[in-house]
Order: structure tokens, then C-alpha cells, then sequence
């Protein structure tokens, strides 16, 4: 418990039904990961990129990053001892942060972690360079992956194929996709993370793998891993479905992992089900990584309770920040990076910082505080007021 004397004065927060009411935190001290290596599992966090809000440039259309802030962010998850994901979709990767920006990002990011012991990083690889249109043809898109690819590897980094905006707008088939995945694959140095990210992440992704139907998208893409085993160090399932990352796992290559993308039931599927487990790659442990950390260590030990105890209150929190419209959930990232004082300010790259209410912030501050994700509550708190007092809550 936090030191009574200590304890910031009540806010006054928005409830979720829009009435004001006092609010006074928890007093539960900061969960903390012990020092040391994760071993039974690959922790991923997929990480955002903090933005420069002294820039002089029109926040809607440009992009400006604070290097700085940003690289920081990753020396602490490193030092936790989670993996880092760069430039995916947490990064605003198709919503603000275009492809000249991200190379620039996934550049000093692998040169960070080769100054880092230990640290282990993969980049999101795309065709977001590529704008869809009726005049773009397959072997545009595998042009254009094979651009994204050629620069990571160029840099030292590992890759992750994300999904393909374009290639979702020109495929025509199932076979389609095996034919470009088929390309890119037989061609990458290292085995490579596939993302499948679904819908709810990028409307613009609906009918991913050649088909509307679940059933026949999963076909496909086990057809792919089976055929490109070799060449695949896991594929990332970000569908918010449990039971359907579980069933797909089971059909994997002993070589292949899953790595969990199901920010809604993330502690069940990391555990295990006795036959075979997720590793995590996921955009909460950006928000948790302190909790994660600590958790999954538990988990090197045997101790399933406290894996279980420190997990818990986190996936409360990480079904309202993922909440609907999910694509929105970058927000709520970045709002806890601000909070817990790994960046000075609360702004984004496009102005994201606006995509939640006052409303949906508050009721994140809230559950926070209970899963023990204040670092620092009293700077939380005044960060908050600030916030607050935007919205005109004094």
C-alpha cells in the first residue's frame, strides 16, 4: 500500500455514464518484475512511437517523432525483459505513420538493440508505401514487400510480414495469396512472423486470405505454414478469438509458434492448454509491461498464482482499450505512456490523441490504478487533472 500520507486528493472523473463523481486511488502499490531473463515464453510488446510536440508542422498531414522518447521506450521494455515488435500497427503503421517514417524508426530501433544484451527486436514489414487502386496487380504488392523486406534485412532486422491493404483490395482468390506469400517467403534470409490481423483492427482488411468466411481463411493460411514451415518462425492471430487460435495452433508444424494477437484473452492462451502454448506478441504489454513482465517470469518459476493474480486485473483493463471501434486502441497506449511519465505530453502522430472521450480515458485511468499500473500515482494523477481540465472537468 502507498503511504497514506501521500496519496493524491480525490479527482473528479466522468463515469461511463457521463455523471462526474470523486474519485480517490486505490493505494495499491506498482507491480514490478524482478530482474532477469524471460525464458518460457517470448513476451512481445508490438510498441508505439512517441511524437514531437514542439514540431512546427501541420499534425493532421506531417509526422515529426521525438527520437528520443521513443527509443527510451524501448531500452525500459528491454530492460523488463520483454521482445519489442517495431513499427506495427500500435505504431500507427496505416493510421499516421507512413512507410518513410517507419524506416526511419525501424533503422535506430536495430541499431538500439544491438547496444542493448539480450534485447530482441522484429519489424513490421508491409506495402503501406503502396496505395491501393484498380491499377495495382500482385506483382505490385510483391514488389512492394519485397521493398520493406529488403530494407529491414538491409538494417540487420528480423522481419513481420504484416497484411496487405493492396492486396486485400486486388486478390481475387485464395491462391492469390499463397502465390505472394509463397514469393515473399521463399526469398527472406530468416524465418519471418506472419500477421494475420483481422477486421476489427483495419476495416480495410475485411476478406483477408481470399474469403469472407473464417473457416476458409484459416484453410489457407494453415495451407501457407505448412508449405513455408521453414521459412516461419510463427504467425501472430490478431482476431479476438481464442478458440480459433487454439485450434490453429494445434495444426502448426512443432516448429511453428503462435503468438498470441488476442488482446481480449491473452493470460489463457500464453499459459497453455498442456498440449501446446502461445508466445505473445500483442499491444497491451505496451499499456502492461511491467505486470507482463512480472507475470511471465512467474510463469518460468511454476508459480501459476501469481501469474494468475498479477494477470487478472489487466485483461479488465485491456478489453476497454481495445474496445470497440478497436482500431482506436493506439490511444489508450500512448494515454498510459503519459500517465506513467515516459513522455511529457498527451500527443500523437495525427492527432490521434482525440480518437477517445474523456469518458473512455477516465474509466482506463480507473482501471489502471486497480491492476497496480501507476508507476508514479501521484504524477498519474496530475497528468490526469490535465487532461481533465481540456475536457472542462475542474
Amino acid at each position: 500500500m502507498l503511504d497514506c500520507h501521500h496519496m493524491p486528493r480525490p479527482l473528479t472523473l466522468p463515469r461511463l455514464d457521463g455523471t462526474l463523481a470523486s474519485y480517490t486511488l486505490s493505494g495499491r502499490a506498482p507491480v514490478t518484475a524482478p530482474p532477469g531473463p524471460i525464458t518460457g515464453r517470448i513476451g512481445m510488446a508490438a510498441v508505439h512511437v512517441v511524437a514531437d510536440p514542439r514540431a512546427r508542422i501541420n499534425p493532421t498531414l506531417d509526422v515529426a517523432v521525438d527520437w528520443e522518447a521513443t527509443l527510451a521506450y524501448r531500452r525500459y521494455l528491454w530492460g523488463l525483459g520483454l521482445a519489442v515488435a517495431e513499427a506495427m500497427d500500435t505504431a500507427q503503421r496505416g493510421m499516421g505513420l507512413p512507410w518513410t517514417s517507419a524506416r526511419e524508426l525501424i533503422e535506430r530501433s536495430v541499431a538500439e538493440a544491438e547496444g542493448v544484451g539480450g534485447a530482441m527486436l522484429a519489424s513490421g514489414a508491409g506495402t503501406d508505401h503502396l496505395e491501393p487502386g484498380p491499377r495495382v496487380t500482385l506483382a505490385d504488392v510483391e514488389a512492394a514487400y519485397e521493398e520493406q523486406c529488403a530494407w529491414i534485412e538491409g538494417c540487420g532486422g528480423r522481419l513481420i510480414l504484416m497484411a496487405s491493404r493492396a492486396l486485400a483490395a486486388c486478390a481475387k482468390s485464395p491462391d492469390d495469396y499463397v502465390k505472394v506469400y509463397g514469393r515473399i517467403l521463399s526469398q527472406v534470409r530468416e524465418p519471418v512472423i506472419i500477421h494475420w490481423l483481422g477486421e476489427m483492427f483495419d476495416p480495410a482488411l475485411a476478406g483477408y486470405w481470399g474469403s469472407a468466411d473464417r473457416e476458409r481463411q484459416t484453410e489457407t493460411l494453415l495451407a501457407i505454414v505448412g508449405e513455408y514451415a521453414a521459412k516461419i518462425d510463427g504467425v501472430k492471430i490478431s482476431l479476438l478469438d481464442q478458440r480459433r487460435e487454439i485450434a490453429m495452433r494445434r495444426r502448426f508444424p512443432a516448429s511453428v509458434r503462435m503468438y498470441t494477437g488476442d488482446d481480449f484473452d491473452y493470460p489463457t492462451t500464453i499459459r497453455g492448454d498442456g498440449e501446446r502454448h502461445s508466445d505473445a506478441l500483442l499491444g497491451i504489454f505496451d499499456v502492461i509491461a511491467p505486470a507482463a513482465a512480472a507475470a511471465l517470469k512467474a510463469l518460468d518459476r511454476g508459480d501459476l498464482a501469481t501469474y494468475e493474480r498479477v494477470l487478472a486485473p489487466t485483461l479488465t483493463l485491456s478489453r476497454h482499450v481495445f474496445g470497440d471501434p478497436t482500431r482506436f486502441y493506439k490511444t489508450g497506449v500512448v494515454f498510459a505512456a503519459y500517465l506513467n511519465g515516459h513522455q511529457s505530453h498527451f500527443r500523437m502522430v495525427g492527432g490521434l490523441e482525440s480518437a477517445r472521450s474523456v469518458v473512455h480515458l477516465s474509466e482506463q485511468f480507473r482501471l489502471m490504478d486497480a491492476a497496480g499500473l501507476l508507476a508514479d500515482p501521484e504524477l498519474a494523477a496530475a497528468r490526469m487533472r490535465r487532461v481533465l481540465a481540456v475536457a472542462g472537468i475542474e
